[in-house]
């Protein structure tokens, strides 16, 4: 598959926070995936920002909104977590929240766009990565 159009891309929550903020069209022109953690993480960092003060709780409300209409598949089935299991335990990482991101990547995706660092570079030998322009192209 060399046309980005056609490729199935899975992402962490930090990237569907951004597509929210930046181009809710993303998932309407490409496939996205991601494991259904994926909603209580945007939840959580949404939440840490109105605590902080840097986001009022009107937007955060207002993001969350755009998250439940963003066109995204989210997988919590039993090879997912199998696969999370696997990879954390391959990783030697002391919880499995970022290896279901790895996981549902390796298993449903061409690629995946990581905004998380720790994400991102645990991905070398598991899936492609790819950048958050390449959703926007």
């Amino acid at each position: 598959m060399t046309n980005l159009e056609t490729r199935r891309f899975a992402i962490d929550a930090i990237t569907a926070l951004r597509i929210v903020r930046d181009d809710p069209g993303i998932g309407a022109r490409h496939r996205l995936v991601g494991p259904a953690i994926l909603r209580s993480h945007v939840l959580s960092m949404l939440y840490r920002e109105v605590r902080a003060g840097t986001l009022d709780e009107a937007s955060a409300r207002a993001q969350l909104d755009g998250l439940a209409g963003l066109k995204i598949r989210l997988l919590g089935d039993r090879v997912s977590r199998a696969t999370a299991w696997k990879i954390a335990r391959q990783l030697d990482w002391d919880d499995t929240s970022s290896a279901e991101y790895l996981a549902v990547a390796s298993l449903q995706a061409d690629a995946l766009v990581a905004g998380d660092p720790t994400i991102a570079a645990a991905a070398s030998g598991i899936v492609p990565l790819a950048t958050y322009d390449s959703l926007r192209a």
